[in-house]
């Protein structure tokens, strides 16, 4: 299976992260511990990136952001600013559809810990920059956290030094594409208030503001 940046399901850049996979699966048979797939409209206006699949989220449904926490917030916000035909996310096919958005992560594989290392993340990079080549003229782009922020830069070729990271912060990349920062919506991020509701909303606003 491939989608229009060259992604595979059979990827294996990373032999740590397929070694991984393989162990997760053993312990959770039913859980997909394959790379996830971006999701959503190929042609969307918006690319939301997040980190990387969660262990029993993305990694076990196949879609981003889909059956953990992480997801909560994302998709409830997606759908209230009108980017998702559903609040909730429950499975790769309920039938949930995204207009005008796309969601994908920095690294497409579960990492363990959820933190993957340098390699990995550059391996998967040009995934990535596939995604952004093919954005529409006028488009924007969510950086779900740090690793986010980052792994967009680089896909564009650009100095990381010119482009600091700060929640809501805009970065105008080129002619074609905005970024738009924002604190991940984790389970930590969230319990602690470091990213509240409204502080999520805020930044969609932005986002919607752009693209009206």
């Amino acid at each position: 299976m491939t989608d229009p940046t060259g992604f595979t399901l059979e990827c294996k850049l990373c032999s740590r992260l397929a070694e991984f996979l393989q162990e997760v699966k053993l312990k959770h048979a039913d859980y997909q511990c394959l790379p996830v797939s971006s999701f959503g409209d190929n042609n969307a206006h918006l690319l939301i990136v997040g980190l990387a699949p969660g262990m029993h989220g993305a990694n076990a449904t196949g879609r981003p952001f889909t059956g953990d926490h992480a997801g909560i917030l994302l998709y409830q916000t997606l759908h209230r600013f009108g980017f998702a035909s559903s609040d909730q996310s429950v499975s790769a096919d309920d039938g949930l559809l995204l207009k005008d958005c796309r969601i994908t992560n920095a690294v497409r594989c579960l990492p363990p810990q959820n933190k993957p290392i340098g390699a990995e993340v550059n391996n998967c990079n040009g995934y990535l920059q596939q995604e952004l080549e093919q954005m529409p003229h006028d488009s924007v782009v969510m950086a779900l956290g740090v690793v986010a922020h980052r792994a967009v830069i680089r896909a564009l070729g650009l100095r990381q030094n010119q482009f600091q990271f700060g929640h809501a912060v805009e970065h105008r990349l080129n002619p074609q594409l905005l970024l738009i920062d924002s604190y991940h919506c984790s389970r930590y991020n969230t319990n602690t208030r470091r990213l509240t509701t409204e502080m999520f909303e805020s930044v969609f606003a932005q986002i919607r503001g752009h693209m009206s």
